[in-house]
């Protein structure tokens, strides 16, 4: 049997996941990281993307949508402090698409005023980058 790790991803609302894991791959401000057992003391940042988990041999994985946040790595322990994260199986394609339109409206409506007005612009840019991230990751379970 493959030595693992504990993997726990955490929102402010709820704690979305707990496994023994052999793996964690997130996506950080440079690139995609793995994480394996014995892994050096880490925090780092991470960036709105796919959050993968391998388990099982490596043979098996379970996809998750993450806001960014930040990821923090103890010897046998992975924690990803996620400012939103949703597992693949569980995200609502259509709502996931209307949201993603209504973002982009109100972007659009944010970009037609005076520079110095465009208050909620990054609030807009944040939620549009979400409704990106959980179509991408909700693409790998079908």
């Amino acid at each position: 049997m493959a030595r693992t790790l504990l993997c726990e991803i955490v929102t402010p609302e709820r704690i979305v996941y707990t496994n023994e894991v052999e793996m964690v791959i997130a996506p950080t401000l440079d690139g995609e990281i793995g994480i394996l057992p014995l892994h050096a003391p880490l925090v780092t940042v991470l960036t709105p993307g796919e959050l993968r988990v391998r388990y099982n041999d490596n043979k098996d994985v379970e996809w998750f949508a993450v806001a960014g946040g930040y990821l923090q790595v103890h010897e046998d322990k992975v924690i990803v402090l996620a400012d939103a994260a949703e597992p693949a199986s569980r995200i609502d394609v259509a709502r996931a698409r209307q949201a993603k339109q209504i973002a982009e409206q109100r972007m659009a409506e944010i970009k037609d005023r005076p520079r110095d007005e465009r208050a909620g612009a990054s609030e807009c840019e944040a939620d549009l980058k979400w409704c990106e991230v959980q179509l991408k990751v909700a693409e790998r379970r079908s």
